[in-house]
């Protein structure tokens, strides 16, 4: 459990990522990118700065961006890393010391960490082959690799989240952070709370940030336009919706778990914590979306 001196896993060399690229990664964490880094160029004030966003993504950022179901799929994910990265500024307040990025995908926090210099580390944690990818999308972009963090490949389904961060040096007698975005709709709703116990079994204050659908059966029929043209896109590529929540039974099962202080807003408070009043038409739809950061 003493990540003291531990070092990061670097890059593999090319020889030991072909197999894992031949896996095929996540096209969904390519998408995201791609809207990420487009929100850098087209949209003004930015709600979330990422500079190294453009770069990663590689060279389709601007395409097809400037459609309805487009732009309000870059606010969600915009707003979620917006979320995610605000309430781990938070935790540092509290004593955090680790922060731990569940299906990473092209993220780039690690690589621009303000807080390296005030010690915190950085575990990311993802698919194999998608970490593997991303190994070769930063050689590409020629961004460096922090000493600051460490690489945690794990398959959430056939592995689980405490053995694959023990592994990697992960110390769970320290405070940590936890970001899980873009994840949990994917996976089992066995797979999500085997992975929110293990968090909650970390020291007091430690915290997760994350977010979830509900059900079709609770939004409006307009809403379950967006949510069937969405879920028809990912199911075709492959990674189809799997577990959703309703927002009182979700809280239910963090508070069994061990979660003590719960911060849960819809997709109607986040149109309004972070695009009130913008004229460029930039905003949540679609009311399926909640993010939610559960503290203990």
């Amino acid at each position: 459990m003493i990540t003291d001196g531990v070092r990061p896993r670097q890059p593999p060399k090319p020889v030991h990522t072909e197999g894992l690229i031949d896996a095929r990664p996540s096209s969904t964490a390519q998408r995201v990118a791609i809207r990420r880094a487009a929100h850098q160029i087209l949209d003004r004030p930015l709600v979330f700065e990422d500079p190294l966003a453009v770069a990663i993504a590689g060279t389709q950022t601007a395409e097809n961006q400037e459609t309805s179901f487009g732009r309000s799929m870059r606010a969600f994910l915009v707003a979620r890393s917006r979320f995610a990265e605000d309430r781990l500024r938070q935790s540092l307040n509290l004593g955090t010391q680790q922060y731990v990025i569940l299906g990473a995908g092209l993220d780039t926090f690690a690589y621009r960490n303000p807080f390296e210099r005030s010690g915190l580390r950085v575990f990311e944690v993802d698919h194999p082959a998608t970490q593997a990818w991303k190994h070769l999308r930063l050689a590409e972009a020629a961004i460096p690799v922090p000493s600051s963090l460490t690489y945690v490949p794990v398959d959430f389904e056939n592995q689980t989240l405490a053995d694959g961060l023990q592994q990697a040096g992960f110390d769970s007698r320290k405070i940590s952070f936890f970001s899980w975005l873009g994840v949990v709709p994917y996976l089992t709703r066995e797979a999500v709370i085997s992975s929110l116990k293990f968090i909650a079994s970390q020291p007091a204050a430690s915290a997760v940030a994350f977010d979830y659908g509900v059900p079709r059966s609770a939004l409006t029929w307009k809403q379950r336009f967006v949510f069937d043209a969405l879920a028809e896109r990912v199911a075709a590529a492959g990674e189809p919706f799997q577990t959703f929540f309703e927002p009182d039974e979700l809280a239910g099962e963090l508070r069994r778990l061990g979660f003590s202080q719960l911060e849960d807003w819809s997709a109607t408070e986040i149109h309004e914590n972070y695009f009130a009043g913008r004229e460029d038409g930039l905003g949540m739809s679609g009311g399926m979306a909640h993010f939610i950061c559960a503290r203990i």
